[in-house]
């Protein structure tokens, strides 16, 4: 689609944290902390990373420092609005708090940013959700410095303005968004990463791969009018500091992927997957993602049975990287003519081999990406379509309605979206292979 703005953007923003990458970055949060001018700080994370011992690692070197430290393990796997009120409760009773720390995956950065937020300014958590959910408020007051300090290798959400989190009784995925939720500090430590199962190394890596694949293909800045200095969000195009990033995380998740999902003490791939999952934060983070991620909402939000490998067995869910991929494939096959050039060479940063061998020589165009994405998600053993994960063609318009709600993403979508454009990638991602 050509966009013809009246009167075309010319300027993008970016933003991201500071940032502390490599083996043994986590020992030096309790120096970090001080120079932030924290005092008594509140750790976040979930059971199953407290039983890894690392977050009580980091909480040790903070006291280290001179600092007090107290451990909540009140992050929920996925976060729900309710799972992020009863963390913000247990942080009110025992708080005050001056400084934050997230050691997890999303789930526990996402349940700290939350915290943060309604800690620093108050009300209700739905005030803060994006509307047509929520009531959309943005925070008046400064957060306090958080720290989020990733266990796995995915989410990106250590360098991102945006809090995830299902809504139980409208059983939809849903976010807040507003710059001050920015980590002011990412430390990226892969030593936390070796923990990681197979299936969530999987999942999470494909969260990576869509980040900087959307980020990469998403409407480029200057496509849309130009905004007055107030109206500027966090995601703003496709860019060309945005496009650096993405194209430097796919490089690496090309070669170091089914490599860390084969062997997870492979060191130099658990390393290449971190600096990948660090890049496509920084990417996306200002580009934005546009109609997986939309569609993953609904996906997870609306699960019923589904019980994915290397994941808490209590509870079904359909982990966030798992929903973004399962219509990945389907998505950038209708995003195609918007920039086949762009598609294409996604394809050879993913596979750079793809014109070489393989189905990449005899493939339409169109379907040359979707063919690399298709080929790695069956090595790497994402369920074959949403059909995998208890959908159906019943399912479709209910998944349709869902990921409409999500407009904030679907606004940078390279194509316009229309509820027939999103039928119809979701009824072809029923089934994914033969």
């Amino acid at each position: 689609m050509t966009w013809s703005p009246t009167h075309p953007e010319t300027v993008f923003t970016y933003g991201a944290p500071q940032l502390k990458f490599g083996a043994g970055a986590a020992d030096e949060i309790g120096h970090d902390l001080g120079a932030l001018g924290a005092t008594r700080v509140l750790v976040v994370t979930d059971a199953g990373v407290l039983a890894t011992g690392w977050p009580d690692r980091v909480a040790e070197a903070i006291r280290e420092s001179g600092l007090e430290a107290v451990v909540h393990d009140s992050a929920h796997v996925e976060p729900t609005d309710a799972s992020l009120a009863a963390a913000i409760e247990r942080a009110h009773a025992d708080g005050p708090f001056d400084g934050f720390v997230a050691v997890g995956g999303g789930s526990a950065i996402d349940t700290a940013k939350a915290v943060d937020l309604l800690l620093t300014n108050g009300g209700e958590l739905m005030d803060y959700v994006n509307v047509p959910v929520g009531g959309g408020r943005a925070p008046t007051r400064p957060l306090a410095p958080l720290v989020a300090v990733p266990t796995t290798t995915g989410t990106g959400a250590e360098s991102t303005t945006i809090c995830v989190l299902d809504v139980l009784d409208l059983k939809v995925k849903t976010g807040i968004s507003h710059v001050r939720l920015r980590p002011a500090l990412a430390v990226v430590d892969p030593r936390l990463t070796a923990s990681q199962p197979a299936g969530v190394t999987a999942s999470a890596g494909m969260d990576i791969l869509c980040h900087a694949l959307e980020s990469w293909t998403a409407r480029p800045f200057s496509s849309y009018d130009r905004k007055q200095p107030a109206d500027r969000v966090p995601y703003c195009g496709s860019n060309p500091i945005s496009d650096l990033w993405a194209e430097r995380s796919m490089s690496l998740l090309a070669k170091a992927f089914r490599r860390a999902v084969r062997d997870g003490s492979d060191e130099s791939a658990r390393g290449d997957m971190a600096l990948a999952a660090t890049f496509a934060g920084l990417g996306f983070g200002n580009a934005g993602v546009h109609v997986p991620h939309a569609n993953a909402y609904p996906v997870a939000g609306r699960v019923r049975d589904f019980h994915p490998d290397g994941y808490p067995a209590d509870e079904p869910m359909v982990p966030h990287g798992m929903a973004v991929a399962l219509t990945a494939p389907e998505a950038f096959r209708w995003t195609f003519e918007a920039d086949p050039e762009r598609h294409l060479a996604a394809a050879r940063l993913l596979d750079p081999d793809v014109f070489d061998s393989g189905s990449g020589r005899s493939a339409a165009p169109r379907d040359v990406l979707p063919g690399v994405l298709v080929d790695l998600m069956r090595d790497i053993g994402m369920p074959n379509g949403l059909s995998a994960v208890g959908y159906g063609p019943g399912d479709v318009s209910d998944l349709v309605e869902g990921s409409l709600r999500q407009q904030r993403l679907l606004a940078t979508a390279p194509r316009e979206v229309d509820p027939d454009a999103l039928a119809g990638i979701i009824s072809r991602s029923m089934r994914l292979w033969d």
